[in-house]
Parts: C-alpha cells; structure tokens; sequence
C-alpha cells in the first residue's frame, strides 16, 4: 500500500527538481532567519544563490548536534515564537537536550509522513494500533499517534512501562499492531512468558520497531517470540521525530521520504561525499521544515544508500539499517567494534538470550572488553563443565570475528536490567 503516490513514486528526475526547487527556498530563508547559518555560510564563501544544483550542496558546511547545543534553546529558530505551536526534546543525552519546535505547518508535514511510514510498513484504518513509545518531550509517542489517527487505525496511547497491562490490552482490545522499540518488544514476549500468555492466541501482527539500533539476528528473535512481522523505521530530533525511512514489508531498505529529507553519505573522517551502495555516514537536510530547518545534519548514523526502485512501487532511496554510529563506536586496542557487532554474534549462539551488557575499561593502559551475556532458561545449569563450554563457545565466536580477546561473563536469565525505553548496552569506564 502507498500512502501519497503522487511523492512516493514520482519518477526521480522530477523529484530531484522538486528537491533542488525545494532546497534553494531553504537556504535562502536560514540565511536571512539564522544567524548561524549566515555565518557559517559566508565563512565558506557561499550564498544561497552560489547553489544551482543538489551536487553543491557539498559546498554547505555541516551541522552538528555540539551546534545544537551551542545555540540551545532557540538559537536556530526561524519563526517568531507566537507561530510554534508543539516543543519537543532530545532524551538520553548529556547536558542540555535538543530543542525541536514545530510550527503547524511542520506538525501537518510529520503527521502526513507518519501516514505514510505507518502505510508502508502494512498499517491500515482496519488495525488497533498499540502505541508503546513514550509519549511527552520524545517525540516517538505523539509522532506515531497522530499518524495512527491520520491514517485511521485505532490508537491505543499505552506509553512505555507496566507490561501486565500492556499484555492486557493486547489480548483484550484486540491489538494488531505493537509500535514500540525492539528490545521492549522483547520485554513483552518475556512477561507473556512468565504468566502463561500465548501471544501467538492474540491477534498482533505487526510491529513497528526503532528508536534504537538492532540487527537481523535481533529481528529473528523478535519473530520467533511473537507473532509478528517485525519492520524497521528511523527517525531523530533533530531532523522531524519518527518519520525519516521506513522499511516496507519487502524489507529491502527503509524508503526515506525525499521530498522533505534530502540525504547524503559521506566519510565520516573527511566530510567528501560518497556515491550509492557506499557505506558511511547519513547526512539530513530539512526540504520543508519551517520552525527548525536544519542543513547538512550528521547524524552519525552509518548507513548506505540505493536508488534503485523498490518491488513495492517507491521510487524512494532506500538506506540500509543503521549497522552502527560513529559516535558509538567503540575503539578497542585499535579496533574499531560496533555493539551491534557483538549483538549479532551472540544472537546466533544457541543458549544465550538477547540481552547482554558491554563492558569497556582501562587496565595498566590497556583497554579491557567483558561482555556479560544472560544465559536462557532452558540451558542454565550448576553443571560446571556445561556453563564453561557455552562460555568458551561465545567467547571463540566474538574473538573470532572481532579479532581481539575478551573476557565473557555468563550471567543467570532476567539478571540485566531490563529498560522501558532505549536499552542501554555499554558500559564505557575508560572516561569514568
């Protein structure tokens, strides 16, 4: 299904003038709005006017979140703020969190993007939608209610938290789809678990996953605990909430929504733009974006990019799931090692749950990597000699494919934390 095909399939000639049209007004306006923009502009010898093509945009030097956080909190804003109508915030960062207001204009705009990321992954006006994202400063809450309700699904606004009544109203109203990041999907299939509820006797279907990076082994366990089709979305802050890409039930990419986001990959270290099917880092500019345009946002998301039509109909670059951050990145003995890495490694070791903690320190000035895996019910035992074998099993996986030594600490099931919201997965002692 295609929620907008007038945008969605548009051939990409005429999107790329709908782009280049769309990003020339952008320019012009945050260089007579934002100082900001205006000086980082004329530091580099560039006016609005010098950008005759989507290639130019090279040329605009970059935003960051640390120039979120220098112009906090409405340093970057564009209108006067008797025309915002909705502020949002960044969650789990240092410091002061990321301010995003939105006009109604831009509330209109993300509500019809949410349409059509909930439309592409297989929401109809027919499904009860459980909306498990956190509802308030973040934007994941509210960004899938209204585009619940645009596209007419029913909306169940649970919020994060109390999983028995989470699983009640699954089984009670019905639900068909579950939006909610995967690790608390994981949560839920665990509760179920432990009161005897067979969640393949419920009526879900779909789950609509993000908020946090998660591999293809995750996804597997995902489905194998509950009875859905587990679907991929990206979003961020900075850049609109939810509502950026999504993956449809092909699953080949997730489809960004050009005419308002305008991606880039480039080298993380040089900034130099990299061609289709390259890896490296997402860049983001607003196309109609009206409280809070942003230009040339690193997202430090590592992705890549293919602009080949999709079998669903889209025209729409797809970019790979986000296989990594650049700022995450953990840098071990001189290697660079992703936790999504290590998700992946022990997602395919029989015996272990998919809920780990990474733990880096510093010890006589050499870094120390031990990863503490809980280990599944079925295999836990007293038995000295088994525990040591799956420990040796997990351990000879992740060395193998990381190709630095690390210790494995096995842990009893339902002995890590469990978190609500994001999971956190890294415990870094080197700065402490």
């Amino acid at each position: 299904m295609i929620w907008n095909s007038k945008y969605e399939t548009m051939p990409r000639g005429e999107l790329e003038t709908l782009q280049l049209e769309r990003l020339k007004a952008q320019l012009a306006r945050v260089y007579e709005k934002v100082p900001f923009y205006r000086h980082a502009f004329q530091q580099g010898g560039i006016t609005p006017d010098s950008i005759s093509s989507l290639a130019d945009i090279s040329r605009i030097p970059f935003t960051t979140k640390q120039d979120f956080r220098d112009n906090y909190p409405f340093g970057l804003l564009t209108v006067p703020m008797a025309q915002v109508c909705r502020i949002h915030a960044s969650s789990g960062t240092t410091g002061k969190p990321v301010v995003a207001p939105y006009t109604a204009n831009d509330l209109r705009m993300w509500t019809e993007v949410m349409a059509r990321t909930l439309t592409s992954a297989g929401v109809t006006k027919d499904d009860v939608m459980q909306n498990a994202y956190g509802y308030g400063l973040f934007t994941g809450g509210l960004g899938f209610h209204y585009g619940g309700e645009r596209v007419g699904a029913t909306v169940i606004p649970t919020s994060t938290g109390n999983t028995k009544r989470q699983l009640m109203l699954i089984q009670d109203i019905g639900t068909t789809v579950i939006t909610c990041t995967p690790s608390y999907s994981l949560i839920l299939a665990e509760a179920a678990a432990e009161i005897g509820m067979d969640l393949k006797l419920t009526k879900l279907r779909l789950g609509i996953c993000g908020a946090e990076p998660w591999s293809e082994q995750m996804r597997s366990e995902i489905e194998a605990k509950l009875p859905i089709k587990a679907v991929d979305i990206y979003g961020l802050t900075e850049v609109v909430g939810p509502g950026v890409s999504v993956e449809c039930p092909r699953r080949c990419g997730l489809h960004i929504f050009e005419d308002h986001f305008l991606p880039e990959v480039v080298d993380p270290q040089t900034g130099k733009p990299l061609p289709y099917g390259q890896k490296g880092e997402l860049v983001l500019t607003t196309l109609t974006k009206e409280a809070l345009p942003v230009i040339r946002f690193r997202t430090r998301d590592i992705v890549s990019l293919a602009p080949e039509p999709c079998e669903c109909g889209r025209t729409l670059v797809r970019m790979t799931k986000v296989t990594g951050r650049t700022d995450d990145m953990l840098k071990i003995r001189g290697v660079n090692v992703f936790p999504s890495q290590i998700e992946s490694i022990l997602l395919q070791v029989e015996g272990v749950e998919p809920h780990y903690l990474i733990i880096v320190d510093r010890e006589r000035h050499l870094d120390d990597l031990e990863i503490w895996v809980e280990v599944s019910e079925a295999v836990f035992s007293d038995e000295m000699r088994k525990m040591e074998a799956l420990q040796k099993r997990v351990k000879d996986e992740v060395e193998s494919t990381l190709g630095i030594g690390v210790r494995i600490k096995l842990v009893e099931p339902k002995s890590i934390a469990r978190a609500e919201g994001k999971a956190k997965r890294v415990v870094d002692r080197r700065e402490l």
